[in-house]
């Protein structure tokens, strides 16, 4: 707002004077943090220089082992790798035009600033795109109201009758998805899960509240990081898929590295001139592909 000016003075604001000054510093933008380069593992990256073209995955096929008898003729297995097929058919890219004129005007790099977010919307279009699929893939043994390879006694929520976390039960359903992946024979290293911020403040206020994780000798309640509970390295995530089913319900994601395979390369990230006027346009293209290549790896748990 103007000064106010006495009668018979004049009030140039808005013409001989500026009304508007633009801070020189912008204000720092919070991007949702992402996830999916710590859950996935790109062993099968490979050369990708299409959408539409595959990464052809071996997997290695089960060794059968028999009873020995001394004298026995010995059974011969013929071992044969399936292939899965990890399909690049997915794009996402960003356009965008700077004017010459408020290049010239401007007193900050904005074409920068610009570029360094669409590289950031990027992530987390990617991110979202990812969590919001693969807890479907989940072996069958790994969600549902009888997880459990072995024992099918493991309720991890279901449609209709989500499983509601609390404080005092928090733990108990990390460590239940634990225990589904320990019957699934899942390697105890490289273990991941990604929970909302509503469920992270529930560890918070935990019995651990006062624990020490990792030998870090202080309580989350004082550093406010989570760290690892169970073998699992957990992540705080605001992309998870949700819906509605008696309150808002996440769909929980837990698993190892092997389970998902991520691969992705990004083809263009150019800048060229405008022809119908007088601008430069930057633009960025990025195509990529993911699969659950063990859904025994994947965990998926329905909570409120």
């Amino acid at each position: 707002m103007p000064l106010p000016a006495a009668a018979g003075t004049p009030q140039l604001s808005g013409t001989a004077v500026p009304n508007k000054i633009w801070s020189g510093k912008l204000l720092v933008k919070f991007y949702d943090a992402t996830v999916f380069g710590e859950i996935a593992n790109t062993e099968y990256e490979g050369d990708i220089s299409n959408m539409g073209d595959t990464v052809e995955i071996r997997t290695t096929p089960t060794i059968t082992i028999f009873d020995y008898t001394k004298g026995m003729v010995l059974p011969t297995q013929n071992p044969e790798p399936s292939v899965l097929e990890l399909a690049i058919d997915k794009g996402k890219g960003w356009n965008f035009i700077a004017d010459d004129v408020d290049k010239f005007q401007s007193d900050y790099d904005f074409i920068e600033d610009w570029t360094r977010d669409a590289s950031e919307q990027m992530k987390i279009e990617i991110d979202t795109d990812i969590l919001g699929a693969i807890y479907a893939d989940a072996h069958a043994s790994n969600a549902g109201a009888t997880a459990g390879l072995k024992t099918s006694s493991i309720n991890l929520g279901v449609s209709g009758a989500p499983i509601t976390l609390t404080k005092s039960n928090i733990l108990e359903f990390i460590v239940d998805m634990g225990t589904v992946l320990d019957e699934q024979s899942v390697p105890q290293s490289d273990r991941w899960l990604i929970l909302p911020p509503k469920h992270i403040a529930l560890i918070k206020k935990s019995d651990l509240k006062d624990a020490s994780l990792a030998g870090d000798g202080t309580s989350i309640l004082r550093n406010g990081r989570v760290g690892m509970i169970d073998r699992f390295m957990i992540y705080n995530s605001n992309l998870l898929a949700t819906t509605t089913d008696g309150g808002t319900v996440t769909n929980i994601i837990a698993g190892h590295k092997s389970g998902l395979t991520f691969a992705s390369q990004l083809l263009e990230n150019e800048s060229l001139r405008a022809e119908s006027t007088f601008g430069t346009i930057f633009r960025g293209l990025q195509v990529f592909g993911y699969k659950v290549v063990k859904p025994e790896s994947i965990v998926h748990g329905y909570a409120i």
